[in-house]
């Protein structure tokens, strides 16, 4: 009995990354209205031992690129931003040991402008609760306590590269639906970054239904 709930478990899994393979078309209004935005490496997303920086970069990459868009002046906190975008490197396998760390989040530095888009100013403290979940609407149990020490934890999912943009005006933004996501592998390849042009094209369309509407 136990073997054959595991295999229709892990049939189900195995559907993940060909449903995961999407971004969201519509844009809500509170994405063109914002101004203001926090990157944040997603609660639930562990380290992985072979490239333990994964994460860290990637949230970088995604703020440089906001950066040299202009649309949007990223934060170092979640705290006060209009827009709160959630991002996981993916380990491209569908069940992966990583290491739980809730720190990934706690930077020593505030964002600057400068020549190469971002730069790193005075200590900040650790970003505020963002939701009852982690960005993928998965449970609690994935988001370690500030003082846990990291340990070895099973990941089952997060294939790909994920990219997901909440309300940051709600007081647990993660819990709310997202406004636009983008799933994809190296949809957060270094540098070049593809979600964020992809999201840069989505509210470019948004902006024109947007004026179009507003037209007699």
């Amino acid at each position: 009995m136990r073997s054959r709930v595991f295999a229709v478990t892990m049939a189900g899994l195995l559907m993940v990354p060909a449903l995961a393979k999407s971004k969201d078309k519509a844009i809500p209004p509170y994405i063109l209205a914002a101004r203001t935005v926090a990157v944040v490496i997603d609660p639930g997303a562990g380290i992985d031992p072979d490239d333990p920086r994964a994460n860290q970069v990637a949230q970088k990459d995604v703020e440089t690129a906001l950066m040299n868009w202009g649309r949007f002046q990223p934060m170092m906190s979640a705290e006060g931003a209009d827009l709160v975008i959630v991002i996981r490197r993916g380990h491209g396998r569908l069940v992966d040991e990583t290491i739980s760390d809730s720190r990934q989040n706690n930077r020593p530095g505030v964002i600057n402008s400068s020549d190469n888009g971002i730069g790193l100013g005075a200590q900040h403290g650790p970003q505020p609760p963002l939701g009852t979940q982690d960005g993928m609407g998965r449970s609690p149990q994935l988001q370690p306590p500030q003082n846990q020490v990291p340990q070895p934890q099973t990941e089952i999912g997060g294939v790909e590269d994920s990219f997901m943009v909440f309300d940051g005006k709600r007081a647990r933004p993660l819990d709310g639906v997202p406004g636009w996501r983008y799933m994809a592998q190296d949809g957060l390849h270094p540098h070049n970054v593809p979600a964020v042009e992809e999201f840069r094209k989505a509210v470019a369309a948004g902006d024109k239904a947007a004026a179009a509407a507003k037209k007699p």
